[in-house]
């Protein structure tokens, strides 16, 4: 009596365990609030009732696991109005999430009083003909798990699913639990019938496996490929407000917060469609980081970030990871070397939209390659077949296949040639004025800047310095920054091959920058003063769309507006 009520608290400890991390995990995937709190009132609620029912049924009634159901079904009614009465709404979902939890802790009783016949059985010893039935038993379940869970998880389709890992863990079940229960049973005739109860279990999975499987596919939601549409050029497509990106510095054994990297440090612009924003500075300087945070792939600190005046959450949806799309770098690093183009390309077509067809898929592929100047016969062809520009043309290609809205361009010519160069960006100007995308152009080309943007941003450690037209910026640079980054530019000329300009200094130290304006130290202008070493700059307006942020107005400029 002792042992059996000692085995139905530690039962019941594990049952705990398992409904709180099933309850919890599916009340943070439905996004509700105060999971862990309404997670543990459930639980608790349930191991008191479950403890009181099963002593007095098992009392009154011999041990069966059928004794459990009427304890289901007052667990899922007592659940139900616990959930209502902290959430006070979704019935139905409710009713889902404790229906699922009661019998997820059903079968995972009927696996631990399996568990306890099995662990006695393995526990008799001095019998030959048992051993060999312990040997195949263990060689059965791994064997047949391994199987479920290659077959379940094999199909393209199947990686739509949000809960696969859930597809196959049902999968599982079916026959793992026979195999259990044969070996109970059998015991030392289990090794003689090994072929049949191993066939068997795995008819089991393969049947719950097809049904789980044409369950999970209905919540896959599939959309329609559409031609790419014409933007409206004007509009607001893209606004940071005041965004800030810290990388924390950890130190010691216990990981102590010390300090942090401001990587981005109060940046704010925006970007309309139909328009290239181009921004610039020196390496280290946060352009990166602020592609990044827009994509969602960083956290910020603070600030916020709009698209079509609606704020942009930390996770994105899938509507945004189509309408946000980038194009990295290097060109090679972004392909995967073992699939085809149309492989390549198709991937946001299967992963955002939902699309299988493989007929489908390739007539869109094709579409995309004809738009980005590459022909049929590039289709079935691997990476490694390609030229640097054509790479960069499939990337891009890629990123036009979920009908973007903006896209973000770290660097996209900076690994090609100066001829390859000029194609890719004189492709991408005539899709944007075909489609009326907005880009965030990021580069240190400032050759490429010029001919590309609209409008330009100078970033210096994480802050912008001067945002103005193109023209503005490279007619009038304002700035000191600005005014030595343009300088530093190199130039190809057989008669005077001297470096005209070199910014004096290192670049400050994100971790600790200087008071005041962080490039005071290495300022040279005429207009510099004790006070930059003391006051933030402020944006100050020097004519209409040309801004700096800069402590003393400069010498020169007539009419100048403080913009705050």
């Amino acid at each position: 009596m002792v042992v059996n009520i000692a085995s139905l608290f530690f039962s019941q400890i594990i049952l705990f365990l398992v409904g709180f991390y099933y309850i919890n995990w599916h009340i943070h995937l439905e996004r509700w609030d105060r999971a862990s709190f309404s997670t543990l009132i459930i639980n608790i609620i349930w191991i008191v009732i479950s403890i009181i029912l099963e002593l007095t049924l098992y009392s009154l009634v011999t041990q069966n696991l059928f004794n459990d159901l009427p304890i289901i079904i007052v667990n899922i009614f007592v659940g139900l109005i616990t959930m209502q009465i902290i959430y006070k709404n979704n019935w139905l979902k409710s009713l889902e999430i404790v229906g699922l939890a009661q019998i997820s802790l059903f079968i995972t009783s009927i696996f631990l009083t399996l568990l306890y016949d099995i662990i006695e059985i393995f526990l008799i010893v001095d019998n030959p003909q048992l051993d060999g039935a312990k040997f195949v038993f263990v060689l059965l379940i791994l064997t047949a798990t391994g199987v479920t869970v290659f077959i379940s998880s094999w199909g393209d389709k199947l990686q739509l699913v949000k809960l696969r890992r859930v597809v196959i863990i049902v999968s599982i079940i079916p026959g793992t639990l026979y195999l259990l229960t044969m070996f109970v049973s059998q015991q030392v005739n289990y090794f003689d019938n090994f072929l049949q109860n191993f066939m068997i279990s795995l008819i089991l999975s393969a049947i719950t496996m097809v049904v789980a499987r044409r369950i999970a596919y209905k919540t896959i939601s599939n959309q329609e490929l559409r031609e790419h549409h014409v933007l409206e050029r004007g509009k607001p497509l893209l606004e940071v407000r005041n965004l800030k990106v810290y990388f924390p510095l950890l130190k010691g054994t216990l990981k102590r917060k010390v300090g942090d990297v401001k990587a981005v440090d109060g940046l704010s612009f925006e970007i309309k469609t139909g328009e290239t924003l181009g921004l610039v500075g020196e390496s280290g300087c946060g352009k990166t980081t602020v592609a990044n945070t827009i994509l969602g792939l960083l956290q910020k600190e603070e600030g916020e970030i709009l698209f079509h005046e609606e704020p942009v959450p930390d996770d994105l949806s899938s509507y945004l990871r189509q309408k946000i799309q980038i194009i990295f770098q290097d060109p090679d690093a972004s392909l995967n070397p073992r699939l085809k183009v149309t492989s390549i390309i198709a991937e946001p077509l299967k992963n955002l939209l939902g699309i299988t067809n493989k007929m489908q898929i390739r007539k869109h592929v094709l579409r995309l390659l004809e738009q980005v100047s590459l022909k049929r016969e590039h289709m079935d062809r691997y990476p490694h077949e390609f030229s640097g520009g054509q790479k960069q043309r499939i990337i891009i290609a890629r990123a036009l296949a979920c009908n973007p809205e903006l896209i973000v361009l770290d660097e996209p010519t900076s690994a090609l040639d100066v001829s390859v160069q000029a194609q890719i960006l004189n492709l991408l100007i005539d899709l944007q004025e075909e489609y009326g995308y907005g880009f965030l152009f990021i580069t240190h080309n400032l050759a490429v800047v010029n001919h590309i943007a609209n409008r330009v941003a100078v970033m210096y450690l994480g802050k912008l310095v001067e945002v103005g037209e193109t023209d503005q910026i490279f007619l009038n640079p304002t700035h000191p920054y600005t005014q030595a980054l343009l300088k530093s530019r190199s130039e190809i000329d057989p008669f005077d091959q001297d470096v005209k300009h070199v910014i004096d200094g290192e670049v400050p130290s994100p971790i600790a920058p200087p008071p005041g304006c962080a490039f005071n130290p290495r300022c040279v202008s005429d207009n510099r003063t004790e006070e930059c070493e003391v006051e933030t700059p402020h944006k100050i307006k020097i004519e209409e769309g040309h801004y700096i942020w800069c402590v003393n107005p400069p010498k020169g400029v007539e009419d100048i507006e403080d913009a705050d």
